[in-house]
């Protein structure tokens, strides 16, 4: 093969790269790491969808903090937490996994990202339900492939924690629309009340309106049914106006 024609080729990978790349919907959750409302959200509405076929075409932000606050006093930072001081530290074991969780060359199957969802899934998923009043973030880390706890926890439990978490303060605090619900989801870094609340119940369906052809076929099906249940809806009102019109003429 000619270099001229190595280099078309590769140019072209760029090129489909860049479109795939394009594609993505940017998705920003904020959200608190002992909030119920955000471990219903993560673990059944997101995490399903992006381990599934919509893996491809997002670009997940994760921001554990929601309506924390904190306070500076020189160097220290000193934090309170919507649900408490355990969910202070729990915010800063996610803000830590989120800055260190690393693939492995040997791990082809595992992305950095797919790493991180699985693993901040798992947190959620335990709650504040803790089994012997142990943070499940060792337990997480090792049924999801995740080889550098000790890196994570040492992070949660220093001054770099304690940053990392303050930089997820300032996110949430430059937010266009102040935060006022955990968790709010934003799609291409907009926040829509409507679009956040049917999100909350339909992440699927909401995400593929965002989502450019050609879809994946979950949103062709969730369009499809979508279709379907508007049509019953005006089938229901037509034969509802007909009884009416019929009782009112008689």
């Amino acid at each position: 093969m000619s270099h001229k024609l190595i280099g078309a080729c590769l140019l072209l990978s760029c090129l489909v790269a860049a479109v795939h790349s394009a594609a993505k919907v940017p998705i920003a959750i904020y959200y608190e790491s002992l909030c119920p409302d955000s471990a219903k959200f993560i673990t059944e509405q997101l995490y399903p969808a992006v381990k599934g076929e919509l893996r491809d075409v997002v670009d997940l932000t994760f921001v554990p903090f929601g309506k924390s606050q904190f306070f500076t006093q020189g160097s220290e930072v000193t934090f309170t937490c919507h649900h408490g001081p355990n969910e202070c530290y729990g915010n800063k074991v996610h803000a830590c996994a989120i800055e260190h969780i690393q693939a492995n060359s040997y791990q082809i199957e595992y992305t950095r990202e797919s790493l991180t969802l699985d693993f901040i899934n798992c947190l959620m998923r335990a709650g504040k339900n803790f089994p012997d009043n142990v943070y499940p973030g060792q337990r997480c880390a090792t049924e999801n492939h995740i080889n550098n706890w000790e890196n994570i926890k040492t992070c949660a439990n220093t001054t770099e924690g304690s940053q990392l978490l303050r930089k997820a303060g300032e996110a949430t605090g430059r937010l266009k629309e102040p935060l006022t619900s955990v968790p709010s989801v934003l799609f291409n870094e907009q926040f829509e009340k409507k679009v956040n609340d049917r999100a909350q119940v339909n992440f699927i369906g909401t995400l593929c309106q965002y989502v450019s052809a050609p879809q994946p076929r979950i949103c062709a099906q969730h369009n499809a049914a979508a279709a379907t249940g508007l049509a019953s809806v005006s089938a229901i009102l037509s034969s509802l106006l007909g009884l009416w019109f019929i009782r009112s003429f008689y």
